[in-house]
């Protein structure tokens, strides 16, 4: 799907929809390539979400060709934390690696402070494990 048509209808892919304006979802940051918002599961007080226009399943799906989108993201994701006030030393950002998401639309989570995440959270989002691995590592591999 090209999730960036402005005559879009509804897709079985939240994200493809709330990028496309067809969810009442408070977009914080939107651009031609992506697109920030809430995660509606916060792991700490601030939990965003930067999303791709461009539907791609998830960070094993990334080609070389998506390495400055992938850059993009990230830039964006701690332009995000600094207008914010949060320090980009207590907090993590990463992608969950398939199969352990629960949304099928590439996804850089930004949660912060670090320092504030619950137990639950911290084993969900786990620094460098096999299910959640930082832009470094995805960024690697393209």
């Amino acid at each position: 799907m090209d999730s960036t048509n402005s005559t879009a209808e509804k897709s079985s892919c939240i994200f493809c929809n709330i990028v496309n304006k067809l969810e009442n979802t408070e977009i914080l940051y939107d651009d031609e390539d992506v697109c920030v918002f809430r995660d509606i599961k916060p792991a700490s007080d601030y939990h965003i979400l930067t999303v791709p226009k461009r539907h791609i399943d998830d960070a094993n799906s990334l080609q070389p060709a998506d390495k400055e989108l992938v850059e993009k993201m990230l830039a964006i994701a701690k332009e995000m934390l600094q207008k914010n006030n949060l320090s980009l030393d207590d907090a993590r950002f990463g992608y969950h690696w398939p199969p352990f998401r629960s949304v099928k639309h590439l996804h850089l989570h930004t949660i912060a402070p670090e320092s504030k995440m619950r137990l639950i959270a911290r084993i969900i989002f786990k620094k460098d494990s096999y299910w959640f691995v930082s832009p470094d590592y995805v960024a690697s591999r393209l």
